[in-house]
Formats: C-alpha cells, sequence, structure tokens
C-alpha cells in the first residue's frame, strides 16, 4: 500500500487509514474479539496508520488499538490520537455512554491547557501501552477554537519539539477554521472530516489552498458522509453527517450510483478514490469495527476507478469545477 509524508515531516501514513471511532462502540456494542479481528485483518491488508482518541468510547478504542500495535515492530506503523477531552472517572450508576455503546464509567472534561493536553498525552499512552504516539490532533474544537488555537496549538509544537510526537495538527469538520490554523502556525497535518467528499467539496473554497500554499497535508476522514456513500445504493435510514438523509441528498447520491454503474464502479470505490486525487490528501482514515468491514474496504479501495468516471461527474454538475481529476502516481 502506497504511502505519503506529512507535510514537511519524516512521518509517513499509507493511504487508507484505519478510523478508531467504531472500535470504542460507536452507535451499537463491539466486543474486544470482534475489535481485534478487525484490527489484524486491517493489518494483514497493509494498512499500516491507525488513528484513535480518548473520545471513541471513552478510552476502548485507544485501549484496543493498542493491544493490537504492540505487538508489532514499532517502525511498522504510524499511531495517532487526538487532545482536548479529558477523561475523568466515575460512578457509572448503570448508565451508559452518550454516543458509544460502553459503560459510563468516565465523563469527558474539555481541556485545551498546556496541562490539559500533556495529561491527556500521558494517559493515552498509558491506555495504548506504547512508547511515543506519531501524530497528535487537537480534537472536535470548533466550539473552543480560540483557546485551542491560543494555548492548545503552542503545547502541541512543544510536544513535537520535543520529540514526544512527530507531526501535529487539528482533526475537525470545520474548514474555515482548519484554514486558520494551518495559516496562523506550523501545523503539518489536518484531519478533515466529512468535507472534502463525493457530497460535499466545501474545502475547496479556503481549506485546500491554504494546505498547498503552506506545505500541510489532509487526512480525508468521514468519506463516506456517515454511510450515505457506503453503499452501492442508498439503503433505508441511511445517515448523511449523522442525520438521516433527505430526499435532495438521496437524489444526488443515486445520480452518482448511475454514473457508478456506467463505468463499472461503485460508490464506495468511488468515494474512497476521489479525495486522494487532490495532492494535498495524504490519505483517507475509514471508521472499521469487524475485519467483514475491514474486507469490503480494503477491496473497494484497492478497485480501478477509470478517469472517465470524474470526468462525467463533472459533466453532470457533481463535483466542484475546482477539484483535480488525474491521479497521482508514486
Amino acid at each position: 500500500m502506497r504511502t505519503h509524508r506529512l507535510g514537511r515531516t519524516p512521518v509517513r501514513v499509507t493511504e487508507l487509514g484505519f478510523g478508531g471511532g467504531p472500535l470504542g462502540g460507536l452507535f451499537e456494542p463491539l466486543d474486544d474479539d470482534t475489535a481485534a479481528r478487525a484490527l489484524e485483518a486491517a493489518w494483514d491488508s497493509g494498512i499500516r496508520y491507525f488513528d484513535t482518541s480518548p473520545h471513541y468510547g471513552i478510552g476502548h478504542s485507544e485501549r484496543r488499538i493498542g493491544e493490537l500495535l504492540r505487538g508489532k515492530p514499532r517502525a511498522d506503523f504510524t499511531l495517532s490520537t487526538k487532545v482536548g477531552r479529558l477523561l475523568v472517572p466515575q460512578d457509572p450508576q448503570g448508565r451508559m455512554d452518550e454516543g458509544f455503546a460502553v459503560p459510563a464509567t468516565h465523563r469527558r472534561v474539555w481541556d485545551f491547557s498546556r496541562d490539559g493536553i500533556r495529561r491527556s498525552v500521558e494517559d493515552s499512552l498509558t491506555r495504548m501501552g506504547v512508547d511515543r504516539i506519531d501524530v497528535l490532533y487537537l480534537h472536535d474544537a470548533e466550539e473552543h477554537f480560540e483557546p485551542a488555537l491560543r494555548d492548545g496549538y503552542p503545547a502541541l509544537a512543544e510536544l513535537r519539539d520535543e520529540g514526544t510526537v512527530g507531526a501535529v495538527g487539528a482533526g475537525m469538520y470545520h474548514p474555515g477554521k482548519l484554514a486558520r490554523l494551518v495559516r496562523e502556525t506550523d501545523a503539518d497535518v489536518v484531519m478533515l472530516s466529512g468535507r472534502y467528499t463525493l457530497l460535499d467539496q466545501s474545502a475547496l473554497d479556503e481549506l485546500l489552498p491554504a494546505c498547498a500554499e503552506r506545505g500541510v497535508s489532509i487526512l480525508a476522514a468521514s468519506i463516506f458522509n456517515s454511510g450515505l456513500l457506503a453503499t452501492d445504493r442508498p439503503v433505508e435510514g441511511a445517515r448523511f453527517d449523522y442525520a438521516p438523509a433527505d430526499a435532495r441528498m438521496l437524489e444526488r447520491v443515486n445520480r452518482i450510483a448511475d454514473v457508478c454503474e456506467a463505468h463499472g464502479v461503485t460508490v464506495p470505490q468511488a468515494a474512497m478514490a476521489f479525495p486522494l486525487l487532490h495532492p494535498v490528501v495524504a490519505g483517507i482514515v475509514v471508521g472499521m469495527r469487524s475485519e467483514q468491514e475491514v474486507g469490503r474496504n480494503v477491496a473497494a479501495f484497492s478497485g480501478s476507478v477509470p478517469a472517465g468516471l470524474w470526468s462525467d461527474l463533472r459533466a453532470e454538475k457533481l463535483l466542484d469545477e475546482r477539484a483535480p481529476l488525474i491521479e497521482r502516481h508514486g
């Protein structure tokens, strides 16, 4: 599997990365054995970039990814996690966590201060049982952007200077705020959620040009826009950005599917290939929860997508005119 360097750092990621959100029990429970099989399948397929966060299942995702990676040669993988939420122990009192199907053994406390970030990193290293983190992101800072930029980013840069992490940046869905971070800091990479996909190319307005100008890499996450692009045709109850897709969006996906079918390509294949056409996108990150999902995603990722698909999608006004459509090599 091809790799790309993040910004000007020596850190490299495989073009397909493993997103650890589902390993935290996102939307529905997940047992340790199923998670372990998914991770082993990803490793066996050639995936070497693994992304997680304390937020994902209040530590479950970090623990599970750590259990796999501790048994692998440290030089053979790239690991990222995130900061911004501290996990504080509490009595679950029979309650489940909000958003993740795990007992509410901890609560999240927003903290983008220097001390909070350093504590979060120490906690993550302990949960994962690894000696270092390759990439560290400010996480979901949309509603806390000023303190994250003012206090959080310098803390990340300090950790990079100390060698505790190799590359730093932020992971958010708001391309305008990420563009500001890129312009005002020396970030290496940003993880963009759902804003450079077959259905939403709004990152072309500010973020992608800013990254190209500043030499910053992008990792494209939520490329299926919460599931709407994950099947050949939209299924009943399909979500777009975590909410039920409306009729207009369903029609758009069906039009995309028509063009894909004419070229012998599935919608998931096209959704995975499209972001990587842009030269600043170093990789895509796809959430996976089972070995079957890993198999399907790796197969879709490995499929060939003819250049004519992109030009036809553009001709149908289904892709932004500014999106590059020529496949990169190497």
